[in-house]
């Protein structure tokens, strides 16, 4: 059985490099569209989605959002295509 790998003496959540990536596309996204979270949330709004910034950005900063936050988004700020390696 492969084991997972430690840090600090703890094991590594299996989604945590993923849950690292998934922020990294939204921050890359933002900054490649000089958005900054007031005008994502505005842009979340116009999809029906009621996101204040201060809850975006906590969203985010944890890590833990849903796929469909991600893809959300994305879209908002007019994304279509993304590279994944």
């Amino acid at each position: 059985m492969e084991r997972l790998p430690r840090h600090g003496g703890q094991p590594v959540q299996p989604y945590e490099a993923w849950e690292q990536t998934a922020k990294e596309l939204i921050e890359i996204e933002m900054l490649r569209r000089g958005i900054r979270y007031k005008q994502l949330s505005r842009l979340l709004a116009e999809l029906g989605i009621d996101e204040s910034p201060d809850q975006i950005n906590r969203k985010v900063n944890r890590k833990r959002f849903s796929a469909a936050f991600l893809v959300a988004c994305l879209r908002a700020m007019g994304v279509e295509t993304l590279p994944l390696k």
